[in-house]
Parts: structure tokens; C-alpha cells; sequence
């Protein structure tokens, strides 16, 4: 238990203050004694430590332990015996606290028989004067009244040219009527006010922020009689937290984009004004490496690309400059340090030489350039520049360090994005070299395709699309769509692409074509994944394949998981094919289904990437309807159908990539296709032979005929030695002449050369070497094709 509290014995100076303090253990034994406590009661200490605490108290010792010992702390009155037997009155408080060997109280003494005198007390305007902040008194009329010294430096006026002011009229700044709002509030709710201002006042070097504190003042009876006014200069804290601001805005706005010029931007319209007046950022070309050595000198000058800039002092309107060839001095780009260049410097002459605008700058009062390398992992990708013109205020050290985070945070922004750009160069050149360069030339159909990149950093996707033609005059529409992006996308579209030419290549039908081409993803999945059984579904992509044949008008169409095709029939209307959804490729042992329609000349078939049609904000039914309706408006060539459609339906920017393909169905007239049924015997030959030869003469391809006959001689003769009948021979005239002899038997031909004694086997072998192609193809048993290019190039009829 301790006594203490403040007092002034007699004897000593007047307004000298003891501190009486007494401790007493759980025994109530002395154990403590201030030199207050002697002054205050005459015993000195080496005469009551030890001793009870009864003999310094006049009132129940035991009491008062035992009202102490479970609260925490007591107050109360209690009478103390001086050492010449007089009782001396006060106020005591009592804290119980523990110690290192246990607990004991402490006891505080304030004496109340002898109190202060005026002199003990500090005067008021002491205080006033004196207080560590600025401070001022205002009346009701919220004028001032009353000002301490601090505010006199502040506003730049004396308490007597004050006195009667409005701190309106003091200040003139938009941010005292805040105050002064602030007081009027004060004053109508009598409640304490605070604000955060940002003035210049007169007595300053540029704008300060300050912590302004309001508080009503009354007269005992309540009535109201002014404002008490204190500020303090939070200038350093403001600046701080606007730093740590600037930097938190810095990692939400620069590097949304991957794109180096858009990213620069950011830095510098995050920069300007709240770090510099003006700001610019010069990026060093994009080398290569095949060519340029990396650790090749920098020439001085260094020539620059200016990416961003805002804005000079005849910049007004603040917009960043379009890109622009420029010049530094080369020690702007060695030094590792943001660096700052005063007036009179030698670089910042030397920069005002080699640019133009930068002597704009300078001649519009530049009195400081600080120069930040923009470097990224050991590599100065280039330079910002960040320029004070307005304000007087010279970088400060902190402003050297924001500016470093700044663009740390700008370098690796710009590094990422020219990456991403490279990765997308790459990824779109090897799209476009998978892709076919020109639709073959054929006669079933008049195709226009359109093609759009993903323009997000999703990157290239697997969207492709391909026209084969087939034998008979046929030809093969394909579409398809790998899941994912990037160069892995792109090379298994490359390998889906070629595998697909392949096994048209051997005319299979559209739903075998979709099962080996299934068969084929899983095979490749299990190659990239090992002997991991769970590799089904790893390398995923949708197809839809049809086959339309000219001189029937029939289409024959398969979906492995696509969408249906748009059919725009000739008379205008436009209606999505339903057809068999079957699963998407890589999935394994599903079946496929194949559709076989008869399509009228001129219908349109719209074949499209799910990139056209579905987009976030749009439902997908909506985007159908919406193709839907752009492929019925009228244009002047397919080609422009097909780029207005892309144009109406697609967003300006997204995630995926599309593929658009259109064919407007042709019919092959029926004077250019001629058929004979045949015989089986070997005597129907001569027949067929000078039906033909009359045929070609009719067609004007008499210089043919030789080779012709030759052909349909030997095509025929195996059919009716080694098929089986009905034996049919069709010639076709499209842009080359097709021959075509089909019989019931599915035993494939063989190719191979007959050796030197051999009687047969050189059938094949010469209508091999008398044709430019042929092959054998199936449906409802065999059919064999050989095709001879027209004299002179001759176009089909």
C-alpha cells in the first residue's frame, strides 16, 4: 500500500510539489517510504520501515487492509498520526499490485489541510501562449477573439490585425469555409468537431494538411460564448499516407493491360500531379537477339521510343502523346538509382539539346528532372522521367522512393507484355501457318471464310476450318475447335487439321471419319500422359464434318460435340440443322451418327466456332438469333456476307477465338455427267470404249479420247473379271475428266509391278502413270476413280 499525492510543508518554497507515497505488505508492514512521506509526517524512513502500518495511522489499520484486500483499488479519507502526535487528513488511494515475491499495496497521500495558493497554480495565458499547437478563440460571431503565437506566424498577421477576421478573410482558400462550417456546427450542436484540411497559409512554403480540432465554449450557466480553435501540422503523416495511397492505387491500375504502351500510360497519368508536375516514359527498342549481343555499348545519345507522356507546360489538356522516336543522354540509362538532375546540370542541358519537347520543358521553368531506370531483372528495358515545374518543392528522398516502387512495379508490367506479345506472335504464326492459305479451288461450292484471334490474354485457341476436295466432283466442309490456347492449342489443331486431309484422302464417310479422328485424340493424350489411365477427355476439341456432292445435291454431315450448322435456303429463310449431337472428339468408343439432307442450288451453309456466337454478357440463344439474322441481309459477295456476319456478331474484344466458314451450294449441270451401266461380260467393252470416244467429242476433248479409252478399258475389264455386278462407268466433266467405274464388289485393287514374263498386273500401273490421280473409294460396294487434267486448263462448264 502506497501514499502519495502533492503538498507544500511548511518551510518550503512556495508552490514545490512532494510526492507521498507508502508501501505495505499482505501483513501490513511497512516496507516502502518516500522523502514526501518524511517531509509530509516527520518520520524518516530507516525509523517505519519495518514497523506496522499503526503507527503511522490514527484511524483502524487492521480496517482498512482488510477493506482493500480484494479490490483492485479504493479511495477514501483517512487520518495519518505526524511524528509530533498532530493528525494530518487526506485523501488516500490504494492500487494492489503483484511483485516478484508477492503482493503488496500502494498507497497514495493527498493531503487536504493546507490547500494550493493562487501562486501554486500555472497561469492560463501560459498556457494559451505556450500550447505546442496553433491555437485560437473566436466569438459567436466566428471572429477572432483570441490567437496564441503559432497562429500569428501561421496566417502571417498579428493577434491586433486578426481581431475581428473571419478566418475566411484570413485564409482565403475554399477549404476555410469548411472550417467555418465546421464552427457554425460546433456551436448549434455543442458538440466537438474535427476535420482534415490542405491550405497554404501565409506563414508556409507550399499547401500543408492539418488536424483541426473545434470545441464549443460556454459559461457555467450554459450560454454559449464562442469556439475554441487548434490545428496542428500533419504535413509529414498527410504526405505519408498519400504515398502508401499512390502505391495502393499502383497495384490496381498499372499492368491491367498487357499491352506496353497502354501499361506506360498508367504510370505516367497515375504520376502526374501527385508525384511530379510532368512525366515521360522512353523505352529502348525490342532487339535481336540473334543479332544484337546483350552486353553491346550503349551510343550516346541513346535513341528512344516515347511510349507515354503527360503533359508538357503547354499541355493543357493533359493527353498522353501518340509514340514518338526520342534521345537521352546514355548515363539516364546506366545509372541503377533513381537520380535527380537539378537546374543547371550538365545532362539536363544536354536533354534539352537532343529533344524538342524536352526544351519545351526546360524553357517552361523545369527546375528539377528526376530519371528512373525502368529495369527488370537485370535488364534496363528503358527510362521514366518524372519533371516539376510548378511546384517550387524539390524531390525529396521519399519521393525517390515512391518513384523506384513505381516503376519496379511499370517495369515488370511492360516485361510480362512483351513477353505475352512474343508467346502471341508465335502462337498466331503457327495459327496462320496450320491454317489453310487459300480454300482449294473446286467446283461443289463457293466458299468465304473469316478468322479472328482471341484478342484477350487468353491467347490463340484451336479454331480451324478446312475445304477438301473429294473425288466425283464432291467436296469436304470441315470445322472444328481444340479446347484451350496457346501453342499447344495451335499444334494439336496443326495435327487434327492434317489427320483430317488424310482420312478424307480415303473418302470414308462422315461419321468413320469423326470415330478414327476420336481415336486418334485419345492416342495422343495417351502419348503426352503415359500409361496414366485416366487419360480420356485430357486433350479435348469438337468437329463437325460434311461432304456435299454437286451432282446430286446431297450433304452428308457428322458432329463430334459442335454446334449445328446455319442453312440459309435460297427463298431467304435461315434455320439451324438439327442434327445428331454426338460427343466431343477424345472421349472414346462413343458412336457418331451421320445426317444426309438434299440441299437446293444456292442454299448458303454456315458453319461457325462457338467463339462467334457465345460471349459473357450476351445469352447464347441470343447470339444465334443473332447470326441468324445476319445471315439473311442481302450483301454484294459471299465474302462480304461472311465479314459483316463476323462484324455483327462478335464483340470487339474476346476471350476466344472464332472461325466463320460459308458454302453456297452449286449443281452440276446433267450434260456434264454421263452414266453407262454395263455388261458383265468382256465383250461390252468395244461398246463402252466408243461411247466414250463419242462422248469426248461431244465435249470437245476428242485429244483425249486415246487416253480415255485406255482407262475405261482397263477399269472396266477388272471390274467384270474381278467384281462383281452390277458394273457402272461414269464420266463427269468438272474442271478436270473424271472417270468412274463402280462395281458391288468391296475387294480393294492393288497396285504393283508386274515382272518381266508376267502376262497381267500392269493394269493399274498404267492408268496410275496416265492420270494425274485416282483411288478407290466405298459405298454400297467399290467404286474406282481416276481424273486427267483438261487440255489448256479448261475451266468446268
Amino acid at each position: 500500500m502506497t501514499l502519495f499525492g502533492s503538498a507544500s510543508p511548511a518551510g518550503d518554497p512556495p508552490g514545490t510539489t512532494d510526492v507521498i507515497t507508502v508501501t505495505v505488505d499482505e501483513r501490513g508492514v511497512v516496507t516502502g517510504w518516500s522523502e514526501g512521506a518524511t517531509r509530509r509526517f516527520g518520520h524518516r524512513g530507516e525509523d517505519i520501515v519495518g514497523r506496522p502500518l499503526d503507527a503511522l495511522l490514527a484511524d483502524d489499520a487492521k480496517a482498512l487492509m482488510e477493506r482493500t484486500a480484494e479490490a483492485q483499488t479504493w479511495k477514501g479519507e483517512v487520518t495519518a498520526r505526524h511524528r509530533d502526535g498532530r493528525p494530518v487528513t487526506g485523501a488516500l488511494l490504494v492500487h494492489r499490485r503483484r511483485t516478484a515475491t508477492g503482493t503488496d499495496r500502494l498507497l497514495v497521500w493527498g493531503a487536504t489541510d493546507a490547500p494550493p495558493t493562487p501562486r501554486d497554480r500555472l497561469p492560463v495565458d501560459w498556457c494559451f501562449e505556450q500550447a505546442p499547437c496553433i491555437m485560437a478563440v473566436f466569438d459567436t460571431d466566428l471572429r477572432y477573439v483570441h490567437v496564441n503565437a503559432d497562429e500569428e506566424r501561421a496566417v502571417g498577421l498579428s493577434e491586433t490585425q486578426l481581431r475581428g477576421l473571419r478566418v475566411t478573410q484570413a485564409v482565403p482558400d475554399p477549404e476555410s469555409a469548411r472550417i467555418e462550417s465546421a464552427m457554425r456546427r460546433a456551436m448549434e450542436t455543442g458538440e466537438r468537431q474535427y476535420l482534415e484540411v490542405h491550405l497554404q497559409v501565409a506563414g508556409a512554403r507550399g499547401a500543408h494538411a492539418w488536424a483541426i480540432h473545434l470545441a464549443p465554449l460556454a459559461d457555467p450557466a450554459g450560454r454559449l460564448g464562442g469556439v475554441c480553435f487548434a490545428a496542428q501540422d500533419t504535413t509529414e503523416r498527410y504526405e505519408a499516407r498519400q504515398r502508401l495511397l499512390l502505391l495502393n492505387e499502383a497495384g490496381t491500375r498499372i499492368g491491367t493491360s498487357l499491352d506496353v504502351a497502354r501499361t506506360a500510360r498508367q504510370l505516367v497519368e497515375l504520376a502526374v500531379p501527385r508525384l511530379a508536375d510532368a512525366a515521360v516514359v522512353d523505352l529502348l527498342p525490342v532487339l535481336d537477339d540473334a543479332t544484337e549481343p546483350p552486353d553491346a555499348p550503349l551510343a550516346d545519345p541513346v535513341a528512344l521510343q516515347r511510349v507515354a507522356r503527360r503533359p508538357d507546360p503547354q499541355d493543357t489538356a493533359g493527353a498522353a502523346a501518340t509514340p514518338c522516336d526520342t534521345s537521352l543522354p546514355v548515363e539516364w540509362l546506366t545509372v541503377r538509382e533513381p537520380t535527380v538532375y537539378g537546374t543547371g546540370a550538365p545532362a539536363l542541358a544536354r536533354w534539352a539539346r537532343l529533344d524538342p519537347q524536352a526544351e519545351r520543358l526546360v524553357e517552361g521553368g523545369a527546375h528539377e528532372v528526376m530519371t528512373v531506370p525502368l529495369r527488370v531483372r537485370g535488364t534496363t528495358l528503358g527510362t521514366a522521367l518524372f519533371i516539376r515545374h510548378r511546384s517550387s518543392a524539390p524531390f525529396a528522398r521519399e519521393d525517390l522512393l515512391l518513384a523506384g516502387e513505381l516503376t519496379a512495379r511499370t517495369a515488370g508490367s511492360i516485361e510480362n507484355a512483351r513477353y505475352y506479345a512474343r508467346e502471341r506472335a508465335i502462337a498466331v504464326t503457327l495459327q496462320h501457318s496450320l491454317m489453310p492459305r487459300r480454300l482449294a479451288d473446286q467446283t461443289a461450292v463457293q466458299v468465304a471464310s473469316h478468322y479472328l484471334p482471341a484478342s484477350t490474354r487468353a491467347g490463340v485457341g484451336g479454331d480451324w476450318f478446312d475445304v477438301i476436295p473429294l473425288s466425283g466432283a464432291r467436296v469436304a466442309l470441315v470445322i472444328g475447335d481444340v479446347v484451350g490456347h496457346g501453342i499447344q492449342a495451335s499444334a494439336t489443331m496443326g495435327r487434327l487439321r492434317t489427320a483430317v486431309r488424310t482420312l478424307a484422302d480415303i473418302d470414308l464417310p462422315p461419321d468413320e471419319l469423326l470415330t478414327h479422328l476420336d481415336d486418334l485424340i485419345v492416342r495422343l493424350a495417351a502419348d503426352e500422359h503415359g500409361d496414366s489411365p485416366h487419360v480420356q477427355g485430357e486433350i479435348g476439341a469438337t468437329c463437325l464434318y460434311a461432304v456435299y456432292d454437286p451432282i446430286t445435291r446431297a450433304c452428308a454431315l457428322a458432329s463430334a460435340g459442335h454446334l449445328p450448322p446455319a442453312l440459309l435456303r435460297p427463298h431467304g429463310t435461315v434455320e439451324f440443322l438439327d442434327l445428331p449431337a454426338g460427343p466431343p472428339l477424345g472421349l472414346g468408343g462413343l458412336p457418331f451418327e451421320t445426317t444426309e439432307l438434299e440441299l437446293p442450288e444456292g442454299s448458303l451453309l454456315a458453319l461457325y466456332t462457338n467463339g462467334l456466337v457465345e460471349r459473357r454478357s450476351r445469352d447464347f440463344d441470343k447470339g444465334l438469333e443473332t447470326l441468324r439474322h445476319a445471315l439473311a441481309q442481302p450483301a454484294d459477295s459471299l465474302q462480304a456476307v461472311c465479314d459483316a456476319t463476323v462484324h455483327a456478331v462478335r464483340p470487339a474484344r474476346q476471350d476466344d477465338d472464332a472461325a466463320l466458314l460459308l458454302a453456297r451450294t452449286r449443281t452440276l449441270r446433267p450434260d456434264r455427267v454421263v452414266t453407262w451401266d454395263v455388261t458383265p461380260d468382256p465383250t461390252a467393252v468395244a461398246p463402252v470404249r466408243r461411247d466414250v470416244r463419242d462422248r469426248l467429242a461431244a465435249w470437245d476433248l476428242e485429244e483425249l479420247s486415246f487416253v480415255t479409252e485406255l482407262i475405261v478399258s482397263e477399269l472396266v475389264t477388272n471390274a467384270i473379271r474381278y467384281g462383281q455386278p452390277p458394273v457402272r462407268l461414269r464420266l463427269i466433266r468438272d474442271r478436270s475428266l473424271i472417270c468412274e467405274v463402280s462395281d458391288n464388289s468391296v475387294t480393294a485393287p492393288r497396285l504393283k509391278r508386274a515382272r518381266t514374263f508376267d502376262e497381267g498386273g500392269r493394269g493399274l500401273l498404267l492408268v496410275a502413270q496416265l492420270t494425274q490421280r485416282w483411288g478407290t473409294r466405298y459405298a454400297q460396294g467399290k467404286t474406282i476413280w481416276a481424273e486427267q487434267d483438261l487440255p489448256g486448263g479448261a475451266p468446268a462448264a
